[in-house]
Order: structure tokens, then C-alpha cells, then sequence
């Protein structure tokens, strides 16, 4: 029979978060309700997941030493990765060793980078995906461009929430896509995906779940992306029986891969979909930022799902409603963030609203996310969308 301890007691369950943004955040305090303790890792005080914790510790997770000196301090049951930017082959040194990384420390060094988990999508499983290469120069990025045609997506090959991204619609464009790449990677790769631009008529994030007793598929999840940042979703999104076939068939072989025999957790699998047509795009292997929607339109939210998956938990069937977010972004120098236009924001039904609780804001930040349900997806997008419209970050 599966135990379950008592925080900060020897009997304890001990996950800790690599990473505390505001996915975080929502997957500690799932963990939380079932009695696990939690330690959150970032790179700055006070992030998000940081405020609802056991424990916390600041440092830069690229360095390995320091990242294991935390690990074998803290003991964890489950060392949780929930940022890209990690010393992956500490993890990989970790796992041998015996320490439970989820998914697993291949499935977050194969996907921390677009390269990895590119190549694994196009060249080892086969599977449909847009033209692509690799450059590591302005030199080599012209060729790359050339070859998959324009308009295309430079992309650094590590970034998060868009940073980095752009589109070149001509060649001229070419030295400031690589320019705006390089400043906005989250790692000194030295290297950027040029993609060509498929035909689709929409994409969706086809939220997977590998857990004790096989996979689990959440409804499509429907979203904008402007410079490769979320800024609106929606579940369930529409989809013809075979499109829907597909895309979980896509998503379910790129994940087995990754998870081999014991990975376990969920997968935010990225589509492209025209009529019958599925490509893959991306994954990340942790809750995905459009999948935020889950916390109103599901029976159980994606970092519920993710939780119960860690903890080797049942995930029963997943029934969803009409439901849409809408994320609050800041921009310019912030260095304590207030909020406007909350009453109103929370006036209608059907309408909440997360505060990240991020304490500064440098540049461009998502910091908060307004969530709203309605009788049909079009209603709820139009009160995500009008409460979004009150919230302003000062």
C-alpha cells in the first residue's frame, strides 16, 4: 500500500521544483493538498512557486555543482525540472545515481534545446514536421533560409515565452532575425532553428499524460502565439475524429520515446493542423503556458494531472467545459508590481484570475492570467478576453 507522509517530518514526500514560475507555482501547490513537501529552486528570490513552498533555494541551475549540492541536501524523492535553462547532464548524472528526475533526465535534455527534440520528432521517429535547419552563423542562416524558403521563424535553439523569436519575410531581414536570436536565447548555444512556414489553418497544444497506468489525453487546447508567445487559449478546440486521432497518435509516440519504460508526468505536445493534416512543432515535457486554461476548463488541471502522474497516482477520465485564458503581460522597469482593475476584471461569472506574485518586472513579463467559462468556447474567450481588457500591471 502507497504511503503518504506528513510535510517536514521524516515521513515526508519531498518533490522539489526546479524552476518556480507561475506553472510552478500551480504543480507545488497541487502537491501541497496531498501532504508533499516542497522545495522550490530559481535563479532570483521570491518566484512565484517560492511563495507557497516548504524551502527555497536561489542559484543558476546551469551550474551542476551547485544544482547537486542542492539535490543532496534536500533529499528529494522527485527532482521536478519546470525551466529549460538546467545543467541536464547533472540530471543525467543524478538519474544514474539513483534519483528520480521527471520525466526523466533524457526527456529534459533532449527537449531543453529545439535542436533535440527536433531531430528525435523529424529523423528518428519520423514524424510529419515543418522544413528546418540549423545555424550557428548569419553565414549559415542564409543558407538555412534559403533552403526552407521564406517567410520563415528563426528561433534560438533554448528560449522561453517567445524570446528571441522573429520573422524573416525577406532575405534582408535575415541579420536582424539572427541579431534578436542571440540576444534573446537563454543560453549561450550559439545556435538558432530557421523554419519554413507551413500552410495550416490552426495549431493546438495536445496536453499528454504519461502516468502509472498508460497515457492520458486532455482535450485540444486552441491558442495565439504572437512572436512565439501565448496570449490567448482556449479548450476544447474543435477538431475533426481523424485529425484528433492523429494528433494523439504524434503525441503519444514522441512521448513513449521520451519517457522509455519509467517517465512519467505531462507533455505539452504543440501541433500544426490543417484538415486531416498534424505536423509537430514542439513539447515541452512539464505544463505548458497555454494549458493555464485547464485550471478553470478541466476536472483536473494540468498540474494536477502532472502531480497525480508524479506520485504515481490514478488519472481517471478527464471531462472538460468550454473554457478560456488570457494572459497579462507587463512591459518596461518595474520594481513592485501593482494591479489595477481587479473588481472589474472579476465582475461577470465565470471569471478569475491568477496574480503570478512576481516581484519585478524587466522588460516583458507575463503576470498574471485572467480565466473565464461560458456555455461555449466563443463566450468564454469573450470574457477572458473583455475582463483581461480592465487589469493593468503598474
Amino acid at each position: 500500500m502507497k504511503k503518504f507522509g506528513t510535510p517536514l517530518k521524516p515521513s515526508a514526500i519531498r518533490i522539489m521544483l526546479l524552476g518556480s514560475g507561475e506553472l510552478g507555482k500551480e504543480v507545488a501547490i497541487e502537491a501541497m493538498r496531498l501532504g508533499v513537501e516542497l522545495i522550490a529552486c530559481d535563479r532570483y528570490a521570491n518566484a512565484p512557486a517560492m511563495l507557497v513552498a516548504n524551502r527555497a533555494h536561489v542559484f543558476n541551475m546551469r551550474d551542476g555543482r551547485r544544482l547537486r549540492r542542492v539535490v543532496e541536501a534536500e533529499q528529494p524523492d522527485f527532482i521536478v525540472p519546470e525551466i529549460e535553462a538546467i545543467a541536464t547532464e547533472t540530471l543525467v548524472e543524478l538519474e544514474k545515481e539513483g534519483w528520480t528526475v521527471i520525466p526523466t533526465a533524457r526527456a529534459t535534455r533532449l527537449t531543453m534545446d529545439r535542436r533535440g527534440i527536433r531531430q528525435l520528432a523529424a529523423e528518428k521517429l519520423k514524424l510529419p514536421t515543418s522544413p528546418y535547419r540549423f545555424a550557428s552563423s548569419l553565414a549559415e542562416l542564409e543558407a538555412g533560409a534559403a533552403a526552407v524558403g521564406f517567410p520563415c521563424f528563426i528561433k534560438p535553439t533554448m528560449s522561453s515565452s517567445g524570446h528571441g523569436q522573429s520573422v524573416a519575410r525577406k532575405p534582408a531581414d535575415l541579420a536582424r532575425s539572427w541579431r534578436h536570436a542571440v540576444e534573446g536565447s537563454r543560453a549561450n548555444t550559439g545556435l538558432v532553428i530557421v523554419e519554413g512556414a507551413i500552410d495550416f489553418d490552426y495549431e493546438i497544444t495536445q496536453l499528454t499524460v504519461r502516468h502509472a497506468g498508460g497515457f492520458a489525453f486532455c482535450d485540444p487546447i486552441g491558442h495565439i502565439q504572437i512572436d512565439g508567445d501565448y496570449r490567448e487559449s482556449w479548450q476544447p478546440h474543435p477538431m475533426s475524429a481523424a485529425a484528433r486521432r492523429k494528433a494523439r497518435t504524434i503525441a503519444r509516440k514522441v512521448v513513449d520515446d521520451l519517457c522509455g519504460s519509467r517517465g512519467r508526468g505531462i507533455f505539452g505536445v504543440e501541433l500544426f493542423v490543417k484538415g486531416e493534416q498534424v505536423w509537430f512543432s514542439e513539447l515541452s515535457p512539464r505544463p505548458h503556458d497555454t494549458g493555464m486554461v485547464t485550471l478553470v476548463s478541466q476536472t483536473m488541471s494540468e498540474m494536477e494531472l502532472h502531480v497525480r502522474a508524479i506520485l504515481g497516482l490514478p488519472v481517471p477520465g478527464i471531462s472538460c467545459r468550454p473554457g478560456a485564458s488570457v494572459p497579462i503581460v507587463a512591459d518596461g522597469d518595474i520594481d513592485d508590481p501593482t494591479y489595477t482593475g481587479i473588481p472589474e476584471a472579476l465582475a461577470q461569472p465565470g471569471t478569475s484570475l491568477r496574480l503570478f506574485g512576481k516581484p519585478e518586472v524587466k522588460g516583458h513579463r507575463r503576470m498574471a492570467v485572467v480565466l473565464a467559462t461560458g456555455r461555449t468556447v466563443k463566450e468564454a474567450r469573450r470574457k477572458a478576453q473583455a475582463a483581461a481588457k480592465h487589469v493593468k500591471v503598474r
